[in-house]
């Protein structure tokens, strides 16, 4: 009798635990997701806003979860390291900003070497994203660091000139210290400029106090700046958006997950770059009404003026280009293939920089 009782006990069971085999099986996955700036900048934010919530939507119904720790502004790497974060593990999943890691990362900056390409975002993110698929050596100086490329390339909208003296042409630059971020001062070679290297930290307090009598800049870090109340001429120039990074994770991390949290957080990436570019937009949008209602008096650079001044610069992204293909990189095919994915969307280029 004890014996049947254990016997049925025994049964009793193994059914239950059939029946719970597949909560069982269910698990959490735990994942640091990294930025160093702030949520108040786009990209976090919608890093926050829709990349995580699209991961989760699309895990639902399956044996998966993520159990999200973000770490936003600092909180765990500054701004430019959060490829060192993810590479030694912190962090599995964020923000790189290749514009920041202009040797790590030097093929991502290709956007920098030629200006006075497209202002359209999705053109111009859409153009580098599609060059980690087909150009080899953009996705090796991410796995040279144990990162897998997901996508969702994102960065700035067109940069314009901003100035404390009206410019209607080239010969207004002339003698002129205009203050530019890192790559970009190469922008004013021969152009008459004085090129001054600085950033969106010493902008204002340069120009109030004529160490500089402009900047380039972009739309929306000049109106949250109040750039307009020291340089209130606008000059739209037309240098081209700029690829800025994308989002990546730790590649040994990301291998070894589940095929359906890897489409999962695909899925949150294609999202993100939907939501990123459209938001851009409406930002853009703002910073012009908020510069114009400042003060702000806003005018386009003539087209034959654009052509010139494109015209002028020297062969900026040939010699970037070369200097890469000497490190065994193959700079010249990015310029090229990139140069073409322009062309091929039908941009209208006041200088073709494909490298011969």
């Amino acid at each position: 009798m004890e014996f049947l009782t254990l016997l049925r006990r025994g049964v009793a069971a193994c059914a239950v635990a059939a029946a719970l085999a597949p909560a069982a099986r269910a698990d959490t996955i735990d994942a640091t997701v990294v930025a160093g700036h702030p949520p108040m900048f786009l990209w976090v934010k919608t890093l926050s806003e829709t990349f995580i919530p699209a991961v989760n939507e699309a895990l639902k119904g399956s044996d998966h979860s993520i159990d999200w720790m973000e770490a936003y502004g600092g909180t765990l790497a500054k701004v430019g390291g959060e490829l060192e974060a993810i590479e030694d593990g912190l962090a599995q999943i964020g923000i790189v900003s290749s514009l920041f890691e202009p040797s790590l990362l030097s093929l991502q900056n290709v956007t920098y070497a030629t200006p006075f390409g497209s202002p359209e975002v999705d053109i111009v993110f859409g153009a580098v994203d599609k060059m980690h698929e087909t150009i080899p050596d953009m996705r090796k100086l991410w796995e040279n660091h144990d990162m897998e490329y997901l996508g969702g390339g994102f960065g700035l909208e067109d940069y314009l000139l901003m100035t404390d003296f009206p410019v209607t042409s080239m010969a207004d630059l002339k003698g002129r210290k205009i203050n530019a971020p890192g790559p970009a001062v190469n922008w004013l070679k021969e152009t008459g400029a004085v090129g001054v290297s600085g950033n969106l930290t010493t902008y204002y307090n340069d120009i109030q106090t004529g160490v500089a009598e402009g900047v380039i800049v972009f739309p929306t870090a000049a109106a949250a700046a109040k750039l307009y109340e020291v340089a209130p001429y606008v000059t739209r120039t037309g240098f081209g958006a700029q690829y800025a990074g994308a989002i990546v994770a730790k590649k040994s991390w990301f291998e070894e997950l589940p095929d359906e949290v890897q489409q999962a957080i695909r899925t949150g990436v294609d999202d993100f770059a939907v939501a990123y570019r459209a938001g851009l937009e409406q930002r853009v949008v703002a910073a012009f009404e908020g510069m114009e209602a400042g003060g702000a008096k806003v005018s386009v650079l003539p087209a034959e003026q654009r052509l010139e001044w494109a015209q002028s610069l020297p062969d900026i992204a040939g010699d970037w280009a070369r200097a890469l293909d000497e490190q065994g990189l193959d700079g010249t095919g990015v310029v090229n293939t990139y140069m073409q994915e322009l062309k091929d969307a039908g941009v209208m280029l006041p200088r073709d920089w494909t490298v011969e």
